[in-house]
C-alpha cells in the first residue's frame, strides 16, 4: 500500500510588489535579482491577512474543491514559523473559522473529532507535519489527514533579506493510495544547533521608552517592569544561512544514501527544494552535481565540454561548469519547472517546498508533459538547522487533481502595488486593506477583558473590485 498526497490546494495574497520597483528604490541592479536570483514579484499579505487567515483559505479551498467530507479528517496539522499566538495553535484559528463556514453544509462542529496542532522548525515545519501524519496513516490506512503550511516571510526594510519576502499557504490531503504523489519510507536527516536565522524573545524596559514619554506600565496597563515581545522580522546572517542550508543538504543526502543504495542523478527525475528565492536550488546543487558526476563516472562528459579542473583556477573552472550546457540541461530537466511559481511569490517559508511541488505539477500539466511514474527528490531545509531528504513517485491520477489550480493565471491576476504603498503596509501605517476580495480575512482583534488579543475571522462575501 502507498501513502502520500491525494489532493492539494493553496492560497496566495491578492497583492504583490514588482521586484524591479524594490530594486530601483534600494539602488540594486534589477538584473541581479531577476536573472541572478530568479525574482520577479513579492507576494504580500494585506492589512487584514495573517498566517491563520491564509491557512483557513487554503484549507477551505482544499475541502470545497475536492468535495472532502470534513468528518472524515482525523488530523489537521499546521507547519508555520509565523504563528499568531505563543500558546494557542494558529491551526485552531484556521480550523475553527473553516468549521463555522462548513456548518451550513456539514452541520455544527463538523471537525470536533479532528486532532489539531502546530509544528515549528523554521521552514521545515510543514515537512515535519507531513512526515508525522504519514506515519499515523501508515498505522491507520483508513484514516485521512490534512497538512497546511502557512507563513509570511517578512524582513526589515532595506535589509539583505528584504527582496526575498513572500507569503502564502498550501493545504494537502494525505491518504493511502494517493492520486498525486506517494512517498517512500527512506528519510535522510541532518540537524545542527546553529544561529543562522531565528526570531528571539526580546525585551524592553523603561530606559528605552523614556524618550517616548511612556513606560512599560502604561503600554501594558500592568505592573510589568520589562516587556517581552517578538518581532516578525528575524535575526539572520544570509551568507551563513546559505552555508548551513548546503551543509545540512549534503549531510542529509549522505544519511539517505547510507540507508538506501541509489544513483541520485539517474533515479531522481525532478528535484524539489525549499526556496528562499527562486534559484536557490540550482545554486546549491552545483557542487552536489559535480560530486555526483565524479561519483557516477560522468565527469569526463563535463571535462570534454569545459576542460579539466586542474587546467585553470578551480573557482574559475567551477564558474564555467555552472554555465556549461551539461549543467543547464540538468537544471532545465530536473529543477526549472519547480522554480517558476517561487519567482512570482517570494519566500513562503514552510509552504515554499510545497508550492515548488505545485509549480512542477502544474507546469508539467500546462506543457502536457507525461511525468506519471517519475521520481521526485525532496530537499527540505529549516534554519536552526535541519534538513530532511526523501523521495516520492508521481501517481497516475495527478493531472485530474491539479488541472483546476490555475496557478500562473491567478498569479497574473493579482493587484500590483507601488513602492510607497508597500512601505506603508510593511510599517503598519495603512488604515484600510488594499484589496477587496471574497476570502477569509482577519475581522478584528479583541480588546475585552479576558479576551485581549483573541482573533476573529470572517469570510467576505462581496465581489472583488
Amino acid at each position: 500500500m502507498e501513502f502520500g498526497i491525494d489532493a492539494i490546494d493553496y492560497y496566495l495574497p491578492n497583492i504583490a510588489l514588482p521586484i524591479v520597483s524594490l530594486a530601483k528604490k534600494r539602488d540594486i541592479i534589477p538584473a541581479k535579482l531577476e536573472k541572478g536570483l530568479g525574482l520577479k514579484y513579492m507576494a504580500l499579505a494585506d492589512l487584514n491577512e495573517d498566517t491563520a487567515s491564509m491557512a483557513a483559505n487554503a484549507l477551505l479551498s482544499l475541502i470545497v474543491n475536492n468535495k472532502i467530507d470534513p468528518k472524515s479528517i482525523g488530523r489537521i496539522y499546521l507547519g508555520t514559523e509565523s504563528a499568531v499566538d505563543a500558546a494557542k495553535p494558529t491551526a485552531t484559528y484556521a480550523v475553527g473559522t473553516v468549521e463555522k463556514i462548513l456548518s451550513k453544509t456539514h452541520g455544527t462542529r463538523c471537525l470536533k473529532n479532528c486532532d489539531v496542532v502546530d509544528l515549528t522548525f523554521a521552514c521545515i515545519g510543514g515537512i515535519d507535519a507531513v512526515e508525522n501524519c504519514l506515519d499515523w496513516i501508515r498505522i491507520n490506512p483508513e484514516k485521512k489527514a490534512i497538512v497546511i503550511a502557512s507563513d509570511i516571510a517578512k524582513y526589515e526594510l532595506a535589509s539583505s533579506g528584504e527582496y526575498t519576502q513572500g507569503a502564502g499557504a498550501v493545504a494537502m490531503l494525505l491518504t493511502s493510495n494517493p492520486s498525486i504523489i506517494s512517498f517512500k519510507n527512506t528519510v535522510g536527516i541532518s540537524m545542527e544547533h546553529v544561529g543562522d536565522f531565528f526570531k528571539p524573545r526580546r525585551k524592553i524596559d523603561n530606559s528605552f521608552l523614556s524618550d517616548k514619554n511612556t513606560t512599560v506600565q502604561k503600554l501594558t496597563n500592568s505592573n510589568k517592569e520589562i516587556l517581552d515581545f517578538y518581532f516578525e522580522e528575524p535575526v539572520f546572517d544570509g551568507q551563513y544561512s546559505n552555508k548551513c542550508y548546503q551543509d545540512r543538504i549534503n549531510e542529509g543526502l549522505e544519511h539517505f544514501e547510507s540507508q538506501k543504495k541509489i544513483n541520485f542523478l539517474k533515479e531522481w527525475d525532478h528535484l524539489i527544494f525549499h526556496l528562499p528565492y527562486a534559484f536557490q536550488g540550482r545554486r546549491i546543487m552545483l557542487d552536489i552535481w559535480l560530486n555526483w558526476l565524479d561519483k557516477y563516472g560522468l565527469m569526463p562528459d563535463l571535462e570534454k565540454e569545459i576542460g579539466h579542473s586542474k587546467s585553470m583556477d578551480y573557482k574559475d573552472w567551477r564558474k564555467t561548469a555552472s554555465k556549461s550546457v551539461l549543467y543547464k540541461n540538468f537544471v532545465e530537466s530536473k529543477i526549472e519547472d519547480g522554480e517558476i511559481a517561487s519567482g512570482y511569490i517570494g519566500n513562503m517559508y514552510t509552504a515554499s517546498i510545497f508550492m515548488s511541488l505545485i509549480s512542477l505539477l502544474y507546469s508539467s500539466y500546462e506543457k502536457d508533459k507525461n511525468i506519471t511514474g517519475n521520481n521526485v527528490g525532496f530537499l527540505s531545509y529549516g534554519s536552526g538547522s535541519k534538513s530532511k531528504i526523501f523521495e516520492g513517485r508521481i501517481a497516475k491520477n495527478w493531472q485530474s487533481k491539479i488541472s483546476g489550480l490555475e496557478v500562473f493565471k491567478k498569479l497574473e491576476e493579482r493587484k500590483l502595488i507601488d513602492f510607497d504603498t508597500y512601505e506603508k503596509l510593511h510599517n503598519g501605517s495603512l488604515e484600510n486593506p488594499i484589496s477587496n476580495h471574497k476570502n477569509i480575512v482577519l475581522e478584528r482583534i479583541d480588546d475585552q477583558e479576558n479576551k485581549i488579543g483573541f482573533r476573529h475571522y470572517k469570510k467576505i462575501e462581496r465581489d472583488s473590485k
